[in-house]
């Protein structure tokens, strides 16, 4: 089990919670690492799949696969209906940490 790190690549609109290059983290393949806020509609849409990434499933494979091969998702608010913000995450697995 690979642990993930989602980065905040873009907002589009305004977000309350998520400016580009915040970050937080799945480790074990559920538990969420964050030393600030986070929001529940990126919770939801990394949900249907951290645990796929997690194991090892490609982003290709899920249909989520950016240019760098790193998965990419939306955050559900729609800020052009809402007047929120639309945010994109980057998910990657962590670098294996070497034991001491």
């Amino acid at each position: 089990m690979s642990d993930l790190i989602v980065d905040v690549v873009s907002v589009a609109g305004h977000c309350p919670v998520f400016a580009v290059g915040d970050r937080f983290e799945v480790a074990d393949g559920f538990r969420l690492r964050a030393d600030r806020d986070l929001c529940m509609h990126a919770l939801m849409a990394l949900a249907p799949y951290y645990v796929a990434l997690s194991r090892g499933v490609e982003p290709a494979d899920l249909g989520l696969a950016g240019p760098d091969g790193a998965a990419y998702v939306q955050c559900l608010d729609p800020q052009h209906v809402t007047g929120g913000g639309t945010v994109t995450f980057r998910i990657r697995r962590a670098p294996p940490t070497v034991p001491a």
